[in-house]
């Protein structure tokens, strides 16, 4: 398998960066935590172990307690390319959680954004 970037960034580097996204469209970082909650499987505790750990990407979804089945539903586009036709399993899930973000600081329900 061949080393994206992206997998060597910190999850504690870009959580800021979902949360800061998600509070300039009038979202909170609870509603992030659950999303990543949602699609990850980590407890709230779990969460914020992580980020004390400063783990790169890679190492924070190998950890994820359960990827949600439902993740698979997501469809869309991030960056340009569609998330449901990325080939590599860790980049998908990576963009799976992009999508979620985006969706969320577009106005999308909770509800819609963890398909439920």
């Amino acid at each position: 398998m061949s080393q994206h970037r992206v997998y060597r960034m910190k999850f504690s580097s870009v959580y800021p960066l979902y949360v800061q996204k998600a509070e300039r469209k009038g979202r909170t970082k609870d509603e992030v935590d659950l999303i990543i909650r949602w699609l990850t499987g980590y407890s709230q505790a779990g969460l914020e172990a992580q980020i004390e750990r400063q783990d790169d990407l890679e190492t924070f979804f190998a950890e994820a307690p359960a990827f949600n089945p439902d993740g698979a539903l997501i469809k869309g586009v991030v960056c340009g390319v569609r998330v449901e036709e990325v080939e590599d399993t860790l980049l998908r899930k990576i963009r799976y959680l992009d999508k979620l973000i985006d969706e969320l600081a577009k106005g999308k329900a909770l509800d819609k954004i963890l398909r439920s």
